[in-house]
């Protein structure tokens, strides 16, 4: 591990943490919202600082999903269960009441909605300035790291499993499928290691929720080689995804370059090229969803080729970014959902559209909806890496931010002692 570093490797690698949270919380009242001129309606002029999450959610389908973990086999292995707590009621449960029924008409992504008004936000309760839960399960990895003075694996499983079983912890009531299905698997009597869901079972295993993390734990490697492993590692803890693996081999080393203070201009479109955009457009895959009244609904060999087949050529950020507008790329090119093969060129492309600038950059991704809350954290860490500073009121606007900044610097600081 890293044994000394000087001011500015400090600087980005905290940058870079300041830019994962704002990057988070920003996009958070508009995440899942998939129709732009709902955004608009939403935001008058788009989204342009903190905000609380709109309710309702116009096209919120959170009531479908479902959570059932083998409860007798829990009792009786002493295992902890409930991860819904006081948001059992926003989803179906085989031990509380299922959430509102379903009612209302069909959107973009081929699922059904509740009436209007129970039409809850995927982060209902939370305000402008508070992280999600996969943001404070970054937190969670990061406690972990500097209380032991380097990663621990079993140990990040402990606090993750104490966090989201601990009632009060979570204050955001989107429990994403990969921890629902982590824990069905832990309930029944699984080793921790081995909880993880797979993509070629559950399709939306491949996502972008599983980068983050092994992103922020690839900055305790001395290079791309070791950060590589390191992340591949940590993610097949909660994701098993040849997606998910594929795009932490073009962003480990990506992020760790800029770190080292590479230019983004050149580094950025230089390890796009490692890349290939996939053969399903955003606008075809939509229509697909919609035809099959949901992507569960897709036959799994189809399900596999759709989100794995890609184009021969290398991706070409610096030609996308100067000929094509905003309105091709976005939903049209690339989908706005949680897959990497569309998400990780999409947020590249926010980050070369507004010449690498943090603040416009996010905020582009922001208005784009979808799962901008991921994208986000990940364009975050890699625009702060390279931000001279983090803007005051990006940094204050958190609302942990006293917190985030001892966490943050106690991270970067373990990191930089070589005790990672």
């Amino acid at each position: 591990m890293i044994t000394q570093g000087n001011h500015l490797e400090t600087r980005r690698r905290r940058n870079a943490l300041w830019g994962l949270f704002i990057g988070d919380t920003l996009a958070m009242p508009a995440h899942w919202i998939y129709t732009l001129d709902k955004i608009a309606e939403l935001f008058p002029g788009g989204i342009q600082d903190f905000r609380d999450p709109p309710h309702p959610h116009p096209e919120s389908f959170m009531f479908k999903m479902s959570y059932e973990p083998d409860t007798a086999s829990a009792a009786r292995l002493g295992r902890p269960f409930d991860i819904l707590h006081r948001h059992a009621r926003f989803l179906r449960s085989n031990y509380d009441p299922p959430g509102p029924p379903p009612s209302g008409r069909k959107f973009e992504h081929g699922l059904f909605a509740p009436s209007s008004e129970e039409r809850y936000h995927y982060h209902h309760g939370l305000r402008k300035g508070d992280n999600t839960v996969n943001a404070h399960l970054v937190r969670v990895l990061m406690r972990a790291v500097i209380r032991a003075g380097r990663y621990d694996p079993g140990m990040f499983l402990d606090d993750f499993i104490t966090h989201l079983t601990t009632p009060g912890k979570n204050a955001d009531p989107y429990t994403e499928i990969y921890l629902r299905r982590w824990f069905e698997n832990y309930s029944k009597g699984l080793p921790p290691q081995l909880c993880a869901a797979s993509q070629r079972e559950i399709w939306s295993i491949g996502s972008h929720g599983g980068l983050i993390r092994p992103l922020v734990l690839a900055t305790l490697a001395t290079g791309s080689y070791q950060g590589l492993g390191l992340a591949v590692e940590h993610q097949h803890l909660t994701h098993r995804s040849e997606n998910v693996a594929a795009a932490l081999g073009v962003l480990v080393p990506l992020l760790l370059a800029l770190v080292d203070g590479e230019d983004p201009a050149a580094a950025i479109p230089r390890f796009a090229r490692s890349l290939r955009l996939p053969r399903t457009t955003g606008k075809r895959l939509s229509r697909l969803y919609w035809e099959y009244n949901g992507p569960n609904n897709i036959p799994a060999e189809e399900m596999w080729e759709l989100h794995t087949s890609l184009e021969e050529e290398p991706f070409d950020l610096e030609s996308l970014a100067r000929e094509k507008k905003d309105a091709e790329v976005i939903r049209g090119l690339l989908s706005t959902a949680c897959y990497p093969e569309h998400g990780v060129p999409l947020l590249l492309y926010f980050a070369c559209r507004h010449d690498f600038d943090l603040r416009k950059a996010l905020l582009a991704n922001v208005n784009a909806g979808g799962d901008n809350v991921h994208r986000g954290m990940i364009l975050g860490l890699l625009l702060g890496a390279v931000a001279a500073e983090i803007p005051a009121d990006l940094r204050q606007g958190l609302t942990d931010h006293q917190e985030l900044e001892k966490e943050i610097n106690a991270f970067t600081e373990t990191i930089l002692q070589g005790t990672g």
